[in-house]
């Protein structure tokens, strides 16, 4: 290949740098997609930053994880956003997705721990659940008595276990393309489903048919999709006592005088079981930052530093307030160097 091609490859890809720099003026905010869990907290960053760091407040949409990571690593440049929300880690096919695209440095940000709460009205019947329970009631197959999987034959609450209300089973939750869907049967439906003796056998001899009944929620109406909107599925638990629903805890801790939270494993979601690790449904909370935007958009590299300072991030924090659960201040103050230097993710960081 000749001398003259390199040269003029190396031309073309400056000026695609300069049309970026030059475009960028036509975007003088900040982007953030995904998460609705994460929306809250980076909400109020971009609030606190708009007021005090000199420039726009950024602009945050609600698109749920899976798609804030599809319009994340779609390309480099002013039509695609700077950020992310996350409530759960990139996957290794994002990550390639995003390579494929031309987003070559991205930047993983641990901002906090949530806990991925079962919560209902407390004008309804007190429910107490083991992971077992959960995965009974919302799974689309279970074993019967010979422990073949046939189609979820439980209506309501009390046909799994006596002791539990004899209601309608009815549980509002996040749609396919949401990281509390993930993080619900990581969290919840794995483990419940290694809970019962046939599918625990299951996982020994066929693990594809296991992760099939895991990973699999009925479809008969007992679970609804209520969409990447957390807090209509607040109004919806006010009008119907007997429903539950399915969202991060800041939002049940935002509603505390009207919902109560729903033990599992005998474990209740609040701040400090969700911090200690106790509580089944805690998961960390992540932003993933375009580095190549930085120094291009104004004053990315500014929301991500207030992000990761100590009157964002600590427990005494503003985002605290918001139902934030903070970190360890040992990993904190790692987690803060490294997003102020912007450490890129490299494919081995990444499952």
């Amino acid at each position: 290949m000749s001398t003259k091609f390199f040269t003029t490859a190396a031309a073309m890809a400056a000026v695609g740098i300069v049309g970026f720099a030059d475009a960028a003026s036509a975007r003088d905010q900040i982007r953030v997609v995904g998460s609705s869990t994460v929306y809250p907290f980076t909400t109020a960053v971009a609030e606190q930053i708009g007021k005090t760091g000199g420039i726009k407040t950024p602009v945050v949409e609600s698109t749920g994880t899976g798609g804030g990571f599809k319009l994340f690593c779609a390309g480099v440049g002013v039509g695609h956003p700077d950020i992310t929300n996350a409530s759960r880690a990139m996957r290794k096919s994002e990550f390639d997705d995003c390579t494929k695209n031309g987003v070559t440095d991205v930047v993983e940000v641990k901002v906090g721990i949530d806990g991925l709460t079962i919560a209902q009205s407390k004008a309804g019947p007190a429910l107490k659940l083991t992971l077992e329970q959960a995965f009974l009631a919302l799974a689309e197959q279970v074993p019967d008595k010979d422990g073949k999987l046939v189609a979820n034959p439980y209506k309501n609450w009390s046909d799994i276990d006596p002791s539990l209300p004899n209601v309608k089973i009815e549980v509002l939750g996040p749609p396919p393309t949401s990281g509390t869907r993930d993080a619900f049967h990581e969290l919840i439906m794995e483990p419940g489903a290694e809970k019962i003796p046939a599918l625990a056998a299951l996982k020994k001899s066929d693990r594809k048919a296991f992760d099939g009944a895991w990973k699999s929620i009925r479809k008969d109406g007992a679970y609804v999709e209520a969409g990447e909107n957390d807090n209509v599925i607040v109004q919806k638990l006010e009008a119907n006592r007997n429903a539950f629903g399915i969202f991060g805890y800041s939002f049940l801790e935002e509603n505390a005088a009207k919902l109560r939270g729903v033990p599992l494993n005998g474990v209740a979601p609040e701040y400090d079981a969700i911090a200690a690790g106790k509580y089944a449904g805690a998961r960390p909370l992540f932003i993933y930052v375009k580095k190549q935007h930085v120094g291009v958009i104004p004053g990315l590299d500014k929301f991500v530093g207030e992000y990761v300072s100590s009157k964002a991030m600590s427990k005494d924090g503003y985002l605290a307030l918001k139902g934030l659960i903070s970190l360890p201040p040992a990993e904190a103050k790692t987690i803060s160097a490294n997003a102020t230097a912007m450490k890129a993710l490299t494919a081995s960081d990444v499952k």
